[in-house]
């Protein structure tokens, strides 16, 4: 499967669904940008089950401000709807691998109660 764009409308839809979604926030002028694009796109064709989503940031700046991207490439990982990684800096192919496995092997249930927990700590 290749790569998805992600727009402002389809965004929180395709996120928030079940499974894997990786999301490359990117820019055309951007060399390092430029470099992970072949490793992405790689990735998405080898692993049909994970949505793999580019963020043009130049298109779409309400959806990178919304994430508060000041860094590019920056790469998000969300699992059943629930953010469980973010970092700007491109990767190289066996630091995706192992992300794509570290996504894969989370315990979501551990990750729900994390969150709840989280939540239920904040000050109202």
């Amino acid at each position: 499967m290749a790569t998805t764009d992600l727009k402002q409308d389809t965004f929180a839809e395709i996120v928030n669904a079940e499974g894997i979604v990786f999301v490359d926030f990117w820019a055309a002028w951007c060399g390092p940008c430029r470099a992970f694009a072949p490793i992405f796109e790689s990735a998405s064709e080898q692993h049909p089950d994970i949505v793999f989503g580019k963020v043009d940031t130049e298109a779409e700046r309400g959806l990178a401000s919304e994430f508060r991207i000041t860094s590019i490439p920056t790469l998000m990982v969300f699992r059943d709807g629930i953010l469980v990684y973010a970092q700007p800096g491109a990767l190289a192919r066996p630091q995706l691998d192992q992300l794509i496995q570290g996504a894969r092997d989370l315990d979501m249930d551990d990750v729900r109660m994390q969150v709840a927990e989280r939540t239920a700590n904040q000050p109202s």
